[in-house]
């Protein structure tokens, strides 16, 4: 399975541009595997539940994660990256 587009939520782009630029660049990195290899494990790749349900989490480091939704035509949206209490945020 391959990803071939990936939209960004402005909300997505204000957070990204807050993180420090070695998590950018992790991002950066883990983003590429994502479009890559959507399974790769180290992305640990996970479906949310509760309110977030039809989310899914994927993560570029133990703590920081890129929340994202899969649109009916296939494209992806990332709408969050953060530390692990974004989750609670949304």
């Amino acid at each position: 399975m391959k990803v071939d587009k990936i939209l960004y939520h402005p909300e997505f782009v204000r957070e990204f541009k807050s993180l420090p630029s070695n998590l950018q660049k992790r991002a950066i990195n883990a983003e590429k595997r994502f479009k890559d290899n959507p399974l790769h494990p180290s992305l640990r790749l996970y479906g949310l539940k509760g309110q977030l349900k039809g989310s899914w989490s994927i993560s570029i480091t133990l703590k920081v994660r890129i929340l994202f939704t899969r649109l009916e035509n296939g494209d992806i949206v990332f709408y969050s990256i953060g530390f692990h209490d974004i989750y609670q945020s949304l």
